[in-house]
């Protein structure tokens, strides 16, 4: 990824001082990635996906009730299992891709919350209040999910988040007897850049921002 790119009406100013990062770090986090669908023949290996993992789950959640949960896929053995459960739009890039996480969250996050909100009230009141629970689990894990796609590019992976697969299949494949119920998919890797659609565009400030 290169950093230099011309500024349009669309990009935002790269003058200013005081970048918290680097401004070559803000290339390879937002301005210059990619998501991709084509794969170098390269392994991840575990370290570096627990390493993803270890400087994700920093961000913040509601409440810290951090309920995302991610498996990786990386065996041929779970690739056989993904693989049928994936519409066929996404199977040649989620099997050629090293690894592939299944984010997910946890429907019963508020068991673990004794560690990390230990004075939170949220246990007794979610206990009869599944629709909350759900909507909790599913929103931060959203966020989540973001942290994480931001932390793998920083760790130099590239991405490639999806949809387009059997959520109900994903859950009793992967999740059966737990609480845990699937989000989205994200492919990992070292994207080929030869093979990169041109990039789509994106709204303005003005067109998706207000300042009141």
């Amino acid at each position: 990824m290169t950093s230099g790119a011309p500024v349009t009406d669309d990009a935002p100013p790269r003058h200013e001082a005081h970048h918290a990062v680097s401004d070559d770090s803000l290339d390879v986090l937002f301005r210059a990635a990619r998501t991709n669908r084509h794969w170098e023949d390269r392994p991840v290996s575990a370290p570096l996906l627990m390493a993803v993992y270890d400087l994700m789950r920093w961000g913040p959640t509601e409440s810290n009730i951090t309920p995302a949960r991610f498996h990786f896929v990386v065996s041929k053995e779970a690739k056989a299992r993904l693989e049928p459960l994936l519409d066929e739009a996404n199977r040649r890039q989620t099997m050629a891709a090293p690894a592939t996480a299944i984010v997910a969250y946890d429907l019963d996050f508020a068991s673990t919350l004794h560690k990390l909100a230990p004075h939170s009230s949220l246990p007794d009141k979610l206990k009869n209040d599944a629709a909350r629970a759900e909507y909790m689990a599913r929103r931060s894990a959203g966020l989540q999910g973001g942290y994480f796609i931001v932390a793998a590019r920083a760790l130099g992976l590239d991405c490639g988040p999806m949809s387009g697969f059997d959520r109900d299949g994903v859950d009793r494949e992967f999740f059966s007897g737990t609480a845990i119920k699937s989000y989205f998919l994200c492919n990992l890797g070292y994207g080929d850049p030869a093979a990169l659609r041109p990039r789509g565009q994106r709204l303005s400030f003005d067109e998706a921002c207000k300042i009141l």
